[in-house]
């Protein structure tokens, strides 16, 4: 409604609120993003058994195979001898 009374000039009486929190600063908008991240944090940690969980923590460490490939390819030696 008050967008009809804006729209059609009506007062210029303050906008309601109705019921919006203030505006937050900065530091209490971290401060709710890092308990947001500890929960799920939590949350996590209580769905995931103990070994997906020790699987998660060391995955950066895991042995992968070498690349197989490369710069070289099966016919390469085949055109150096023909020249």
């Amino acid at each position: 409604m008050s967008f009809l009374r804006r729209l059609l000039g009506g007062g210029d009486e303050a906008p309601e609120t109705n019921g919006a929190t203030p505006p937050v600063d900065d530091v209490d908008a971290a401060e709710a993003e890092r308990l947001h991240e500890r929960e799920l944090m939590r949350a996590e940690a209580e769905r995931l058994d103990e070994l997906k969980q020790r699987q998660l923590k060391y995955a950066n460490k895991a042995w992968t195979p070498p690349a197989q490939g490369g710069e070289r390819r099966a016919d390469d030696g085949d055109r150096a001898g023909d020249s």
